[in-house]
């Protein structure tokens, strides 16, 4: 088996992924490509996020995806064993959003399961993110169910289809450092460390924890026998509560990742970076800004604002340009979420206050320093009614300087600017 299997933690359709999708499609050549759209078949907006997907990967990527109909394991017939050949022929197959428990329950014993590891055996790519990258191991955590509805934490069986191609006992997490909760634990797919602790205790002690940052990519090479890390965060191997990370660009085989998973240690001689502490619930950094279209937003407003400050038009209007461009690049994403209608609400707001901005400048200018040279024209009289023309004249000649011209009628001064 020489394919290429591939957990991301996130922003499967999102800018931040482009040059990865690119990357790994090298490997696909001109084999089809296609999506499983089950992980959201029971969305009602389900053909949206295909569509959506679809248009990612054809503007963004380069590369026409068609969608294999299997919202639910359709039934004996010719729909059945369309989606059947579609599969059978893939060279890349990709799922993502969703509900993990969903496509579970519409994957586990049907030909799905045994496509996904027969593309892999034709050396074809997996691309499994978010939902259906939780599907991936011995076990599965029900997201949905805990998060949302409030159920006690438990697994779920998994495909185990990570351990089946790599030998590898693990328990797959997207989502590992997801910070959406502000004040409250969000990370490890929205678990948060208490539940999560949790869990771990009822692991088979064999079992790891392969953790997968957002915006993130872990390509399992399976003829290389190697895992490599891509995108803007880390890959975490985490055991009875010891986690160690390794930084986008490690590359180790995985031999390292089944020590690192017994000992708790990083394997003697492995190529990857020192460890790293694991964020905490609410931490940031720079380079996050631009994981998300909020993180984007609040920057570009930021610049925005401090162009505002200085009245720099050009800058305000760059920025209102660069929202405008980043909420296209990020049309296509399928994360469910409002950070779209956000990013359009500060968009008009910025517009709203460059508008105020030009009304200010376009006002006449007669009227903005009108008050002034009227002032200035009433002491040049006082002067002249007290034969002080010194000063009269002072006055006349510091006005024409400003381009304000002054000219004595027998009805009184008049004055205009010049252009």
């Amino acid at each position: 088996m020489g394919g290429l299997l591939v957990v991301m933690g996130s922003g499967e359709t999102a800018p931040t992924m482009v040059k990865p999708h690119r990357s790994i499609f090298e490997r696909v050549g001109d084999r089809p490509a296609v999506l499983l759209d089950t992980p959201y078949g029971f969305q009602s907006n389900a053909d949206d996020i295909s569509t959506r997907a679809v248009g990612y990967f054809a503007a963004s990527v380069g590369r026409t995806v068609d969608v294999v109909p299997w919202r639910a394991a359709p039934p004996p017939g010719l729909a059945r064993e369309r989606a059947i050949a579609m599969l059978g022929a893939a060279g890349w197959i990709f799922a993502g959003p969703g509900s993990p428990t969903y496509a579970l329950k519409h994957w586990r014993g049907t030909p799905v399961e045994a496509a996904l590891v027969g593309v892999l055996n034709r050396d074809g790519v997996v691309v499994l993110a978010s939902a259906a990258a939780l599907t991936l191991g011995s076990h599965t955590v029900p997201v949905y169910e805990i998060y949302k509805a409030g159920f006690d934490p438990r697994w779920e069986p998994g495909l185990d289809l990570v351990r089946q191609v790599t030998g590898l006992t693990a328990v797959v997490i997207p989502h590992y450092d997801n910070a959406e909760g502000g004040n409250h634990d969000t990370r490890y797919c929205y678990l948060g460390e208490d539940r999560l602790s949790m869990m771990e205790a009822e692991l088979p002690e064999e079992t790891f924890v392969l953790g997968v940052d957002e915006h993130t990519a872990v390509l399992l090479d399976l003829g290389e026998r190697v895992a490599t890390v891509v995108g803007n965060g880390r890959l975490t191997i985490r055991r009875a509560g010891h986690a160690i990370t390794y930084p986008a660009g490690t590359v180790l085989s995985f031999d390292d990742i089944r020590a690192a998973a017994a000992t708790g240690a990083r394997p003697a001689g492995s190529d990857a970076a020192a460890p790293a502490r694991e964020s905490a619930p609410n931490g940031s950094d720079v380079s996050a800004a631009r994981t998300s279209l909020r993180g984007a937003t609040e920057e570009i407003v930021a610049h925005f604002d401090e162009a505002l400050g200085r009245r720099d038009v050009d800058a305000c209007v760059e920025a209102v340009l660069e929202l405008e461009q980043t909420l296209l690049d990020w049309s296509a994403d399928t994360l469910t979420s409002d950070e779209g209608d956000f990013a359009r609400g500060q968009l008009r707001g910025m517009v709203v206050r460059l508008g105020e901005l030009a009304n200010r400048g376009a006002r006449d200018p007669r009227d903005v320093v009108g008050p002034l040279v009227e002032s200035l024209l009433e002491l040049r009289g006082r002067a002249r009614a007290t034969r002080d023309f010194a000063t009269s004249d002072w006055v006349r000649d510091r006005l024409a300087a400003a381009a304000v011209e002054v000219r004595d009628t027998p009805d009184g001064a008049e004055w205009h600017l010049r252009s």
